[in-house]
């Protein structure tokens, strides 16, 4: 599947490269990103843990940088595996600056496997543009926030993008609830002999 989009940033893009050579931006833009640990100067290993439909998927993986024009664009490229299958994609980056601003365009295309392939390809389709939005989104609100001044004369961020929040009490949530309906089966069962 692809996916393209674009966001305008208010600074220049020197500034906006160094920042997508940045690992601890980068690590802050991948939702659920748990490590983003540099091999090299293009190779980074990741570990991220999202929900995908009813599933809670840790994927572990590299990401790789190519096709760099310093300031203009690159590409990024990721591969991860799960326990519920695999995904992999790649981004072509552009930059361009008009002045001051620098406009961030980006085209992705994504590819999965395994059992999250057989969620259906509208839900993975949904997934991947949320998780796309998220990544580029956020980066734009890290590396240039939107700040409006409110009637008191303060100035405040402006978010493109809200923080992905873990899915972790969602998880242990529903795993409860799954154990104490098994329980009254049970105790329905013994109850009724």
């Amino acid at each position: 599947m692809k996916l393209a989009g674009s966001y305008r940033l208010n600074v220049k893009k020197e500034i906006v490269w160094l920042a997508l050579n940045d690992p601890n931006i980068l690590k802050q833009c991948i939702p659920g990103c748990e490590s983003f640990e540099k091999k090299s100067d293009t190779v980074f290993t990741v570990a991220a843990t999202n929900q995908i439909g009813p599933m809670n998927a840790t994927f572990s993986g590299t990401v790789t940088l190519s096709n760099i024009q310093e300031n203009l664009s690159y590409s990024i490229t990721g591969e991860g595996q799960s326990s519920v299958g695999f995904a992999n994609g790649s981004a072509d980056v552009k930059l361009i600056e008009e002045n001051g601003s620098t406009t961030l365009r980006y085209e992705v295309n994504v590819n999965v496997g395994g059992k999250i392939a057989q969620l259906g390809s509208r839900l993975i389709d949904g997934v991947a543009k949320k998780m796309s939005d998220y990544f580029f989104g956020r980066f734009a609100d890290v590396v240039a926030p939107i700040k409006k001044v409110k009637d008191s004369g303060r100035i405040v961020k402006e978010k493109r993008v809200e923080m992905v929040k873990s899915n972790f009490l969602n998880k242990y949530i529903y795993s409860a609830i799954l154990v104490l309906i098994l329980l009254l089966v049970v105790i329905i069962y013994f109850v009724s002999r």
